[in-house]
């Protein structure tokens, strides 16, 4: 059963995660331009893209249960 919220509630989620999406594109842009990474940014580096794919799968959940926003 949806409730008239809903919809504003999962385009707050998708935002917030979208902006947290962002700011690991930012970090990895950042670790990607670097000539030698040291073993822990080679770590840091495969964490943020795992995080990244799970921050993007939640927000294609999102998308697929309530629609993209503004998409009425």
């Amino acid at each position: 059963m949806e409730t008239k919220d809903q919809p504003l509630a999962s385009h707050e989620a998708l935002r917030k995660l979208a902006q947290e999406h962002a700011q690991y594109s930012q970090r990895l842009d950042l670790l990607t331009h670097k000539r030698y990474l040291s073993d822990d940014e080679k770590l840091e580096e495969v964490r943020l893209k795992k995080l990244k794919l799970k921050l993007k799968d939640q927000m294609a959940l999102i998308e697929h249960q309530f629609g993209k926003p503004g998409n009425a």
